[in-house]
């Protein structure tokens, strides 16, 4: 008897079994999850038959290293109603990923050898990647953490050569190639030498090969790179992961979006590893934790900045951690529990904003706040869509923002206020196009941000989220 949850004798191997192949069998009478593609100009991710996709994951790089198959099954279901359709996972995980065997006692290598996967483990994966595609959430699959091919700092060991990573990539590109997934190489590592390029190149060639080029592959580099350094011209590379990390608050995580967006030939890119809710700031208990609102503003200044979607993450989630584990990081906030925490909560309202309108159309465009957008915890950000039609304003601590009307393209524009704390909307008001306009928000400083819409009057856009007074 293992200590799966369920029992593998008898009838209840028997009932386990059966649920295995029914999450694998198509989803033909649900929506399920879609499968992804770039969109033609390169700033966004739509679905097969072409509609925008809003990115919007959640890091649970542990899930399938330490949840048991009921445990995934609650925090799927929990991601899926709260609005995120994307959820970061890692098949050989960071946490000793390779040795400590999951809740149903098995490695995922024999031998720890990548080109001899053991199928015991991943007959579990196929389950939750099944499952997650049922609910409507597409699985960023990682097929390894970075320690198992530069161990610049980890647990390793170093397993992978340009042979096996290969056979590693034709083996998983073919084993998910029906499902909702997409492939998420680097895994919180920088290539430092050659031998590393060759491996993550032949991974991807084995990728592409086995799936029959049919999924997406992005790069997750270290804390504050950027996959842009490395691969922007790589032909096995779809969209980019930018890495703003843990060291400080108010990191200005914009900067590194908003010069990819701006690159020739540009794609998509969003925030892969951003600062975690619960999280020591710079690792370190003194400087204080990461809480709700820094999820928010990261997530908005990301948008804004012509990110393609977002990657929240709460400490306890990411490791899947409850009180039988040693705590990494000084994490003290159970993975259950952590579904709770409010950061993860007003994400929701981050999509529902954003698909309230042809957020895909929206191009990042400082020029309309009128004059300083400040930096540091004040940094004002702005995105105007590409006809003219409507601008959403971020601020951050509440400040005022003056805007120049005439970068909207109407002669009456109707102005709102965003609560992103409460996911509620309300009317500033009516104003002519044109000039210059002030607008002040209801509170004022950390945690009190807001966001400003400005959108043509004849347009007739609802309000997005519920109307209600401040």
């Amino acid at each position: 008897m293992s200590n799966h949850g369920v029992g593998w004798g008898g009838i209840r191997f028997l009932i386990l079994a059966l649920s295995i192949q029914l999450a694998m069998a198509p989803a033909a009478h649900a929506a399920g999850a879609p499968k992804l593609k770039v969109s033609d100009n390169g700033h966004y991710l739509v679905t097969e038959k072409g509609s925008p996709f809003f990115y919007l994951a959640d890091t649970a790089w542990e899930l399938l290293h330490r949840a048991k198959l009921d445990q995934a099954e609650l925090y799927l279901k929990h991601r899926a109603r709260n609005g995120f359709t994307v959820v970061h996972a890692a098949l050989l995980a960071e946490l000793d990923g390779l040795n400590s065997p999951n809740t149903a006692d098995a490695t995922p290598l024999k031998d720890n050898d990548p080109g001899e996967p053991n199928r015991r483990y991943f007959r579990d994966v196929d389950y939750v990647v099944a499952r997650a595609e049922q609910l409507g959430l597409v699985m960023g699959l990682a097929p390894t953490w970075g320690d198992k091919w530069n161990k610049r700092w980890g647990m390793g060991p170093e397993v992978f050569d340009e042979k096996n990573a290969r056979q590693y990539g034709e083996f998983l590109g073919e084993r998910y190639k029906d499902r909702a997934v997409f492939w998420i190489l680097g895994g919180d590592r920088n290539p430092d030498r050659s031998a590393h390029f060759k491996i993550i190149e032949a991974m991807a060639e084995g990728l592409r090969e086995g799936g029959d080029g049919r999924q997406l592959i992005t790069y997750l580099p270290a804390e504050r790179g950027n996959s842009a350094k490395w691969f922007h011209d790589a032909d096995w590379l779809d969209f980019h992961l930018t890495h703003s990390g843990q060291a400080a608050a108010d990191a200005d995580n914009y900067t590194a979006i908003a010069a990819n967006h701006a690159r020739k030939n540009p794609k998509p890119t969003l925030d892969g590893g951003v600062r975690l809710e619960g999280h020591p700031i710079g690792w370190d208990d003194e400087n204080g934790r990461f809480e709700e609102y820094d999820a928010r503003q990261a997530a908005y200044w990301a948008l804004l900045a012509g990110g393609c979607g977002h990657a929240y993450g709460h400490h306890g989630i990411w490791q899947f951690w409850d009180a039988s584990r040693p705590k990494e990081a000084q994490v003290r906030t159970s993975w259950v529990d952590a579904l709770g925490a409010q950061g993860g909560a007003q994400m929701k309202h981050v999509r529902v904003l954003f698909e309230s309108r042809p957020w895909h159309r929206l191009m990042p465009d400082q020029t309309v706040i009128a004059g300083d957008s400040r930096r540091g915890a004040d940094h004002a950000r702005a995105a105007l869509a590409e006809d003219g039609s409507f601008a959403f304003v971020y601020s951050p601590t509440g400040r005022s923002v003056t805007v120049n009307m005439d970068k909207l393209k109407s002669d009456k524009v109707r102005a709102l206020w965003f609560n992103p704390r409460e996911g509620k909307s309300g009317v500033l008001g009516e104003h002519m196009g044109g000039g210059k306009k002030t607008f002040e928000f209801f509170s004022h400083g950390r945690g009190n941000d807001w966001l400003l819409v400005l959108e043509d009057l004849a347009r007739g856009f609802a309000l997005p989220g519920s109307a209600k007074k401040k």
